[in-house]
C-alpha cells in the first residue's frame, strides 16, 4: 500500500511540475495580434521601398514639383484643400493619381508633408495630404526638391499659371532674392496599412 501512495504522490508532483512548466512557457512566449513578426517587418520594408520608389519616380517624371506648386494664393492653401490639406483623398494632380493607385487602391493610407525653412530660420511643416495618424508600423520616405524663382504656380486644372514663385504669395519664403534658387524643401511620405 505504501508503494501505491508513493507512486500516486509522485504522479501528482510530476503533473504539477509539467503544468507549471507549460504555464511558464506560455507566459514567456505570448503571441498577440500586435506582436511583431518577420512577415510584418517584410511588409513594412515593402511599404518603405514603395514610398521611396514613388517619390523618386515622381521626381524623375516631373510630377512631384507641380504638386508642390498647386497652390491657391487667394485661399493661402492648396487648391480645393482644407486648412489641414487634403483629408479625403489625394491632390487632383498627376502625382496625386499615382499616390491613389499605388497606395489607397491597395488599402494603404499615407500622409504627405512639406518641410521648409521659414524666414525666421525655423523648420516648418505643411500638410499636403493628411489621412490620419500613422500606426506604429508606418514607413517613411523623404525626397528633397529644389524650387527656382521662375517655377510657375499651378492653376486648378494643373496647368502652369503666369505667376512664378518670385512674384507669388507662396507659403515657402524665398531663401535668397538675389539668386535664381528660390528654396530647397523636403517632402515626406508616411505610409501604413489600414
Amino acid at each position: 500500500m505504501d508503494r501505491a501512495q508513493a507512486h500516486t504522490l509522485e504522479a501528482i508532483t510530476a503533473s504539477l511540475i509539467l503544468l507549471s512548466s507549460l504555464v511558464f512557457a506560455l507566459q514567456v512566449t505570448a503571441v498577440t495580434p500586435l506582436t511583431g513578426s518577420t512577415s510584418s517587418q517584410h511588409i513594412e520594408n515593402q511599404q518603405a521601398a514603395a514610398a521611396e520608389g514613388v517619390l523618386a519616380s515622381a521626381a524623375e517624371r516631373g510630377t512631384l514639383k507641380p504638386t508642390l506648386l498647386y497652390w491657391n494664393e487667394s485661399a493661402d492653401n492648396w487648391h480645393g484643400a482644407s486648412n489641414d490639406g487634403y483629408v479625403d483623398g489625394t491632390p487632383p494632380t498627376a502625382f496625386g493619381d499615382t499616390l491613389e493607385s499605388m497606395f489607397l487602391n491597395r488599402g494603404i493610407v499615407f500622409d504627405l508633408t512639406l518641410y521648409y525653412v521659414a524666414s525666421d530660420g525655423d523648420r516648418r511643416r505643411e500638410s499636403i495630404v493628411d489621412l490620419g495618424n500613422p500606426s506604429d508600423h508606418a514607413s517613411t520616405a523623404r525626397w528633397t526638391v529644389t524650387l527656382a524663382d521662375d517655377d510657375p504656380l499651378r492653376g486648378t486644372g494643373g496647368s502652369a499659371s503666369d505667376t512664378t514663385l518670385s512674384n507669388a504669395s507662396y507659403l515657402v519664403p524665398d531663401a535668397d532674392t538675389d539668386q535664381a534658387l528660390y528654396s530647397v524643401v523636403e517632402v515626406e511620405l508616411v505610409v501604413w496599412r489600414m
